[in-house]
């Protein structure tokens, strides 16, 4: 008897406890007249952070491999302009920083390693979603979302960098990382 009351006090407390336990979160209503649209492979989980770029997007075609083909085309152009406007914002205030004699010069290297280094980086871009749907009316549409690390980004900029003998003289690696690095920050905020 005394153990049944016992269960029965602990079996009514865990209750209490379980309906106190309500989520914080309040419901967000969509307006009357819409319905929501859940996009695959989007979100906060695709955004860019301080460790990748990450972009996101979509192709539409009757054929299944087009569709594939065109989200690839999307998402590529998308990651490419992302990391063109962080760079050229790092590349501002690393160039700012470094207060150079030779600035308007410099820049315009900069620019122009910046747009080879995206051409060949884009390739070792990393898909983490993928998903396919067929329309009623029969069309594809692929969604997808991509990655590039930005590690290796700042890695191959280096690379490149070194081996130009008018930027080498003055570019000082630890700096040009650190302010990447600034800017990759607040991109993850």
């Amino acid at each position: 008897m005394k153990k049944t009351l016992i269960f029965g006090i602990i079996f009514i407390a865990q209750l209490f406890y379980l309906s106190g336990c309500k989520s914080n979160k309040t419901a967000v209503k969509v307006p009357k007249g819409e319905v929501e649209v859940i996009v695959p492979c989007s979100g906060s989980a695709y955004f860019t952070t301080s460790e990748a770029f990450r972009a996101n997007s979509l192709g539409e075609s009757l054929d299944q491999v087009i569709s594939k083909k065109k989200a690839m085309t999307n998402v590529r152009a998308q990651l490419a302009a992302s990391i063109e406007t962080t760079v050229k914002t790092v590349t501002d205030n690393y160039l700012n920083s470094r207060e150079l004699n030779n600035r308007e010069e410099a820049t315009e290297r900069f620019e122009t390693l910046n747009r080879e280094i995206v051409n060949q980086t884009l390739s070792g871009i990393k898909v983490v979603c993928e998903k396919m749907t067929r329309t009623a009316e029969g069309r594809y549409k692929t969604y997808l979302a991509v990655e590039l690390s930005a590690t290796d980004l700042v890695t191959e900029y280096d690379a490149k960098l070194t081996k130009d003998e008018r930027l080498r003289i003055d570019y000082d690696y630890e700096k040009f990382k650190k302010t990447f690095e600034d800017e990759m920050s607040k991109l993850g905020k």
